[in-house]
This record gives structure tokens, sequence and C-alpha cells, in this order.
């Protein structure tokens, strides 16, 4: 079993803490290509231009997913406050352990002012790449890893992706994550129709 980290924005955050988002969907950096053996698929080729995979494509490329396999773990990287735990203060603290600090999560916490190590009040946050093990409050365990087209996503997919607010059978959701898809990764990403990993999860552990 493998730990990996992996950032959510707060409203996904939220989501994943009440219970509503058990899939996330990220796209492929390598994704297979076409093939006249695989056309539903395609063939990656695993070792140069011209050498590929064919029997075993859809397992040799699975199992390169970089956010692991059912089994694995992600630990849950958002923005936060580093504030100080009462009786700590600069001089007593440890980044490294996360000894002395009480971490603020602005998803679910709102935004606090507090004292920088300069003694300056601010109400700055850090951003989620920036956030260390420790401090992180939610970990997942990996139930299943596929592949697939990002406008194959359902409406029972997208409701799994955290798209709640809409009851089965209307017509929403899917378009509710669409919009999400491109705040995230720009205007006239979905059209693009990548390939993406769908990563499959329940959470073990939260604050």
């Amino acid at each position: 079993m493998k730990e990996r980290p992996i950032l959510f924005s707060a409203s996904m955050v939220r989501a994943l803490l009440d219970g509503s988002k058990t899939q996330t969907r990220r796209v492929m950096k390598n994704p297979p290509t076409t093939s006249e053996h695989f056309p539903w698929l395609g063939v990656k080729s695993l070792r140069g231009p011209g050498h590929f995979v064919y029997p075993n494509a859809l397992r040799q490329i699975l199992a390169e997913c970089p956010y692991g396999q059912s089994g694995d773990r992600l630990w849950v990287r958002e923005k936060f406050q580093p504030l100080y735990a009462e009786g700590y203060e600069f001089r007593s603290v440890d980044w490294d352990t996360g000894k002395g600090y009480a971490i603020s999560y602005p998803a679910t916490d709102g935004i606090h002012e507090y004292i920088d190590p300069d003694d300056n009040i601010t109400s700055a946050c850090k951003p989620s790449i920036h956030m260390p093990r420790w401090a992180s409050r939610i970990l997942l365990e990996i139930v299943s890893v596929r592949m697939e087209r990002l406008q194959d996503i359902s409406e029972v997919d997208a409701l799994a992706e955290g798209m709640s607010g809409c009851t089965l059978g209307q017509v929403g959701r899917v378009d509710r994550y669409r919009h999400l898809w491109e705040t995230i990764n720009g205007p006239g990403s979905w059209d693009v129709n990548p390939w993406v990993w769908v990563v499959e999860f329940k959470i073990v552990e939260s604050e």
C-alpha cells in the first residue's frame, strides 16, 4: 500500500467531508494513441515510438496510474492557515513535524487573522500545494481506477463527483460538472474531451 498526495478545491473538500464525493477525474498526461487493433481504446507506446503492447494494453496502462491502485491511499491537500496552538509561538513550533501548530481549514473553518513569523497580523492562506502531510485531515482509500473520455461521464458519475442538488432522473449534474471542469482547467477544456483517470475512493480518516 502506498500513500500519495492529491489536491482538492474548497468546494470539493466540503463534498468529500459530507460524503457526496466518491470519485475524481484527472487528465491523463500520456493518453493512449489510436490503433486499428484497439479502436475502442487505442494502444500506448511504453518503450518509445514503434513499440507497443497489444493484448495487455489496458492492464499495462492502468498500472501506470499516477494516483495509485485499489487499496492505495491518497492524503488530501487543501488550502490552509498555519495557526499556532495555544501556548506556542514562532520560536517553539516545528514545521517539519507540525509540533505547536493548530491548522485551520478555510473550506470549513472560514478565514482567521493570526500573527505570522514576522509579528505581522495577517489572514493569509497557504496554497494546497504547500500543505505538508502532517497538516492533512482527510485520508482516502482507492476503491477502483479506470480510464475513459471526459465526456463519457454519466449523471450518476457526476453525482459521485459531488454534483448534488439535482434529483436522480433530472438533467443537470453533467452540466454542472462541465462548468466545474472548465473553472479548474480553463475555457474549452471540456470540448477537448481528453482521456482521464477516474479514481473512485472512500474516506478512511477525516477530522
